[in-house]
């Protein structure tokens, strides 16, 4: 028996002295050395009593070292679980908890206020510093360089990732090896990469956008990465004339755009700019076309499926859209009351069946059963369609479905007519409670940098566009949209902020 995600993204590579690591201070960290990094991680992670099946919590600055603990961890057939750095001791706690996490992995900064949390949950606790330092890494210095590989299947579980949890409790969505090599190989295929590339990361690597889909379709392909600490619009321009693929958020692309110094020239060398985790704005496809001549690809994933559409590499990349499902993947709009499959156009909810879909929530049957149907298609949350030729267009989430007066309203739809107006940036709808419509629509709008939209003007071109009921009862303009750490507008964050904004009858 195998490891198959271990000899697909790092074994196949042992030996190999070609760069896979290209660091912000010019050096370079070859596949060979990395394998045998988290190899030595690998013998300190066992002899400290971790077992296949474990679960290991890791919230560590983005480093060489932190993605070979990855590597460790699939290695050794522990379960990694990545955490985003922003989280506070309360949330660690539930995660620690609620995963039954053998071991915790953290900044030095961060032991002296988590070593009781995992002592009281009976987990180990090691360091690992932005810089490379830390507990596990002395410890590993005087392990062996080579770790035979622990058998595992493609059923078995390779990583939790917790979901956003804007609504109750995060869910600890259950990915198996099977699911992150296959989302992998399917990648290395449609987007055409090669070991000739070399991929331009600014990601966070506790996310699947940085992790599980920027990392392992470079290990699949063999290729290469500038693998930088963080977005730094001067070190992207710096090094984009040596990469020859970017994966980014859309606030990359539109800081990009800012930036004089970003000209067809520089991107001269570049194949490919993909972009996701959140939507990318109609205008800012246009301006990045004009300005370096290449259209950015659009994809659509979630944390529980990776990857599950993407505009072609080959033939019409079309803004608004995240393209088709990909190979191995079938996708589907049905009705949220009945279940039932809509007829091509209609507005409803995304269902994905695929190698892709995860395994299910940790320890969570009641809530896998609501979302993952008995035939095996994952019920999204998202809203959508396909339109005539194919193509998927994405229109909110499930939970911003506004209903005002017995009317379904698809924020999205709105939105798209507030973006296209003069001095609009961009635009946020919420349903907000109304005492006579249960709730109402509100559109909040950031304007153009040195701009001011007249929004007396703006709601007069949604007036004209918009079925009635459609119309929002106020706009307020807004210097920025809340957003969370990929990029995406935070509307729970907002419909909290503006809850009472309608608090008089009538109003």
């Amino acid at each position: 028996m195998t490891n198959p995600l271990y000899d697909q993204l790092f074994g196949k590579h042992a030996g190999k002295t070609t760069p896979f690591l290209r660091l912000a201070d010019g050096s370079v960290v070859t596949h060979s050395a990395f394998l045998q990094t988290a190899a030595r991680m690998a013998h300190v992670l066992t002899q400290n009593g971790m077992q296949p099946g474990d679960r290991l919590a890791a919230q560590v600055e983005k480093s060489p070292e932190a993605l070979a603990l990855y590597a460790a961890c699939v290695q050794a057939g522990i379960v990694f679980l990545p955490l985003n750095t922003a989280y506070t001791i309360d949330e660690l706690t539930y995660f620690i908890e609620n995963s039954g996490a053998r071991m915790v992995v953290c900044d030095a900064r961060s032991e002296a206020e988590l070593a009781p949390v995992a002592e009281k949950l009976g987990a180990k606790i090691q360091t690992l510093n932005a810089d490379g330092s830390g507990t596990l890494t002395t410890q590993a210095q005087s392990m062996p360089s080579e770790f035979a590989p622990v058998p595992r299947s493609e059923d078995d579980l390779a990583a939790f990732l917790y979901t956003s949890g804007t609504t109750g409790r995060s869910k600890g969505a259950m990915l198996t090896q099977g699911n992150l090599l296959s989302n992998a190989m399917t990648l290395v295929e449609e987007w055409r990469f090669t070991e000739d590339d070399v991929l331009l990361h600014a990601l966070p690597i506790f996310h699947t956008h940085g992790l599980f889909v920027a990392t392992n379709v470079t290990l699949v392909a063999g290729s290469s990465m500038i693998f930088l600490p963080k977005f730094d619009l001067d070190r992207i321009i710096e090094l984009l004339p040596k990469a020859t693929v970017m994966m980014g958020v859309p606030t990359f692309y539109t800081r990009l755009l800012d930036d004089d110094r970003f000209t067809r020239e520089l991107t001269s060398k570049m194949r490919l700019f993909i972009s996701g985790s959140a939507p990318l704005l109609a205008e800012t496809h246009v301006q990045f076309e004009q300005r370096t001549g290449h259209r950015i690809l659009e994809r659509y994933g979630m944390t529980e499926t990776n990857m599950n559409t993407s505009n072609p590499y080959d033939g019409e990349r079309r803004a608004g859209t995240v393209g088709f499902p990909l190979p191995g993947v079938e996708l589907r709009i049905t009705d949220p009351a009945t279940g039932e499959t809509l007829p091509q156009g209609q507005i409803g909810q995304i269902e994905v069946r695929g190698a892709n879909v995860f395994k299910g929530y940790w320890q969570m049957p009641e809530k896998t059963a609501e979302e993952l149907r008995a035939d095996g298609f994952f019920i999204t949350g998202d809203l959508g369609k396909i339109d005539a030729d194919g193509y998927v267009h994405i229109v909110g989430r499930n939970k911003d479905l506004i209903i005002s007066g017995g009317y379904n309203i698809y924020p999205k739809e709105i939105e798209l007519v507030l973006d296209e107006q003069p001095g609009v940036l961009e635009s946020a709808v919420i349903g907000v409670p109304h005492a006579d419509f249960g709730e109402t629509v509100l559109g909040l709008v950031v304007p153009k940098k040195g701009e001011t939209p007249d929004l007396d003007a703006v709601m007069q071109a949604v007036t004209s566009s918009l079925a009635r009921f459609k119309h929002p009862r106020k706009l307020i303009l807004v210097d920025e949209l809340p957003r969370n750490t990929m990029g995406k507008v935070q509307k729970n964050i907002l419909r909290e902020q503006y809850a009472d904004v309608f608090a008089a009858v009538g109003n």
